[in-house]
């Protein structure tokens, strides 16, 4: 490949030309010099820069992206040649939370136990995360909504049930109905009411407040636990609670819509990355056919 090539991603990569030059073991000048000399060849500007900032252009952001494919296709195509077969390079993965911590580090060194020439990055995050903006390889996501220049690989149901305390139980009574629903305590974070339930009449929608506003799913679950209310949850976050008692379903016959499913999600391309592909086929063994979270609820 083209030296200029590298050089611009690894300059995107180090976020500056002072940090890529030292990388490189040239000169900042020399840094500037080439990439300027790239840009006069492709006929536009590919990023905006001083020697302690660089932002890419529209135009430069494309370029690094399919750069960063290329780069990888041909780092795998070589080893195939060259007979080496070893899976290897940087695999950069962004997940939620509570379902990163709970149900994706578990598995991360048996993972690396068999690829160890992989090297994975986990980054943890409540919010909707940019894989492009952000620079990640794949993500996982919660998510009912494709994104049409993403590859969505379906990992597992996210199943989501409506569950309290034994506590609540005792001193509010249970619903009987949906509508009984109105009269009790609902726990939930921001942007997740309404709830959009499905049962034996379809599809209903349940609206109203959470008892506590919080940003944090993670603090729903424990006000559910603490006998504070009722919380629609997914049966990942609480198998463990369920097992013990220490949350009970109520509406049994009643669960979340299920256009909602977890989701390995990352940049189409001609030819997927090895560590994505081998990742994901690693994840979708573990929670395929049945969720291991699921055998309880």
């Amino acid at each position: 490949m083209d030296q200029d090539y590298a050089l611009f991603v690894r300059v995107v990569e180090s976020g500056s030309i002072s940090a890529a030059a030292r990388a490189l073991r040239l000169s900042p000048a020399m840094v500037s010099k080439r990439l300027a000399r790239l840009e006069a060849r492709l006929g536009t500007r590919l990023a905006h820069r001083t020697t302690r900032r660089l932002v890419t252009t529209e135009a430069g952001q494309r370029f690094y992206d399919d750069l960063v494919r290329i780069l990888a296709a041909a780092s795998e195509a070589e080893a195939r040649v060259a007979g080496h077969g070893v899976p290897a390079g940087r695999l950069r993965v962004t997940a939620p939370t509570s379902f990163g911590r709970m149900h994706i580090a578990p598995h991360i060194k048996p993972f690396l136990d068999q690829h160890p020439r992989i090297a994975l990055e986990l980054d943890l995050s409540d919010g909707f995360t940019d894989l492009v903006g952000g620079r990640f390889d794949m993500a996982i996501r919660i998510s009912g909504a494709g994104e049409g220049n993403l590859v969505a690989h379906r990992l597992a149901a996210n199943r989501r049930i409506l569950c309290t305390a034994p506590d609540y139980l005792a001193e509010a009574g249970a619903p009987a109905t949906l509508a009984d629903l109105a009269r009790h305590r609902l726990l939930a974070a921001e942007n997740q009411l309404p709830w959009r339930i499905e049962g034996p009449d379809g599809l209903s929608v349940i609206d109203g407040e959470s008892i506590v506003r919080t940003n944090s799913s993670e603090v729903v679950r424990e006000l559910a636990i603490s006998g504070l209310g009722i919380a629609l949850r997914s049966t990942w976050d609480i198998a463990g609670e369920l097992r013990s008692g220490r949350l009970q379903r109520v509406l049994r016959d009643h669960e979340g819509a299920s256009d909602v499913s977890i989701q390995a999600v990352y940049p189409r391309a001609a030819l997927t990355p090895a560590p994505v592909r081998l990742f994901t086929e690693w994840l979708g063994r573990i929670f395929a056919p049945v969720a291991p979270w699921d055998g309880d609820a």
